[in-house]
């Protein structure tokens, strides 16, 4: 029902650091699930709620379905972010509802993304922590059948692609 993520809509986040390099994950945000929602169905055959249970944030994502004449939905939970608890709840579970319906599936197999220490900047902070402050963005993508079966990551700070793999 819904099409693949494009590039441009894919984000990278730095999940772990070590001295020899780090491991990039994909995700996309919430704004993406509303307009593909908003594209698909049209804008005002989509809907949102969310409620507290055992005092964890839902969200419903419901679709208008013409045939039934009634509103279908799918829900999922969310999880706090470091910045802003309650709104980063809201979000996630608003994404998770979307996975739910099937919007941006695919990111679910994504190759294991290394970037070797020779490709991005690795630094100690002042508590000794390693850090990346280098942006990475997906440059390229191919999808099939709900699978990626190639990608290509780029460093903006360097300018230069630090990733490409193909599957199958």
């Amino acid at each position: 029902m819904f099409r693949d993520l494009k590039s441009d809509e894919i984000d990278c986040r730095i999940a772990q650091i070590t001295e020899k390099g780090l491991v990039l994950l994909l995700y996309k945000d919430a704004r993406v699930d509303q307009n593909i929602l908003d594209e698909t169905v049209g804008s005002y055959n989509w809907q949102r709620e969310h409620e507290f249970k055992d005092g964890k944030l839902y969200c419903k994502v419901s679709i208008w379905d013409k045939e039934k004449s009634q509103w279908v939905y799918k829900e999922d939970v969310g999880t706090e972010s470091f910045s802003e608890a309650e709104k980063g709840q809201a979000s996630d579970s608003f994404k998770r509802a979307c996975f739910n319906w099937g919007i941006g599936r695919e990111l679910y197999t994504a190759p294991f993304i290394w970037i070797g220490a020779d490709k991005c900047t690795i630094t100690k902070n002042n508590q000794g922590k390693l850090t990346c402050k280098d942006k990475f963005i997906v440059e390229a993508i191919e999808i099939k059948d709900k699978v990626i079966t190639g990608l290509a990551i780029k460093n903006c700070t360097t300018k230069e692609r630090v990733f490409s793999g193909k599957r199958g």
